[in-house]
């Protein structure tokens, strides 16, 4: 089991993550997250990138447990965890006029 998992209210979702399989993804990255099945673009800890993209079984190493992280998209697959950044950088550029995405992301 993994530590309490932070969401963003607002999360980027790839299509076919809502409603009922949202839930079921939500569950299975808290309870089972060596199952895999989802990737999770999260806020990056460290001072060099902005986003992390990564398969949800990381989820179950014991670094997660102390450092829990703040997801801010869920998606079926790599190549969708892409399209969601590029969304985000889209939305963060027309509203802001630059590539904050943390400030951005934080709202």
């Amino acid at each position: 089991m993994t530590a309490d998992i932070h969401y963003r209210s607002r999360l980027y979702l790839s299509d076919g993550l809502e409603g009922k399989k949202l839930d079921r993804a939500k569950r299975r990255l808290e309870r089972k997250p060596w199952m895999g099945g989802v990737y999770v673009v999260s806020l990056s800890r460290n001072g060099q990138d902005l986003l992390d993209i990564y398969d949800c079984k990381v989820l179950a190493w014991p670094y997660f447990r102390k450092h829990p992280p703040v997801i801010v998209g869920l998606a079926l697959s790599y190549g969708e965890s892409v399209g969601l950044v590029e969304q985000m950088v889209r939305e963060c550029w027309e509203a802001r006029g630059d590539c904050a995405l943390k400030e951005y992301l934080s709202c």
